[in-house]
């Protein structure tokens, strides 16, 4: 895959995401670490706003090094809410609990796209 397609596909996958914290952020609302400080659909909105920045960043190549460093930083912040959607998905059906789990080891193989995205040259805007 091209160094732009794989900037697009990673841009594309966090401007969906983070335009599901506004669409349906009660999704996000119970997963959010009871340890942050004030309400949760507040980071909920945080958190959205941050994958469309990122997603943008990712998309332009005259920043797409500096978005690809910031979405591995993203995923790696959002971890311990996929952590927590774990533990509190457990006692549910077997479909839920395994969905759960799954999130669980894909944000490494996020990561690494991530860092391969800031990591590759791209042609500049207008060559």
């Amino acid at each position: 895959m091209s160094a732009s397609r794989s900037a697009h596909g990673l841009a594309l996958l966090l401007a969906v995401t983070g335009g599901t914290h506004f669409a349906a952020p009660q999704i996000y609302d119970p997963i959010v670490p009871r340890t942050l400080p004030g309400r949760p659909r507040t980071w909920t909105y945080l958190s959205g706003v941050a994958e469309l920045a990122v997603a943008a960043a990712v998309a332009h190549p005259r920043t797409r090094r500096a978005g690809g460093l910031a979405a591995a930083a993203l995923f790696v912040a959002v971890f311990p809410a996929n952590v927590k959607m774990a533990r509190d998905w457990r006692r549910r059906p077997p479909a839920y609990r395994a969905a759960a789990y799954a999130r669980l080891p894909m944000q490494a193989p996020l990561i690494w796209w991530a860092l391969r995205v800031a990591r590759r040259r791209t042609p500049a805007v207008g060559t």
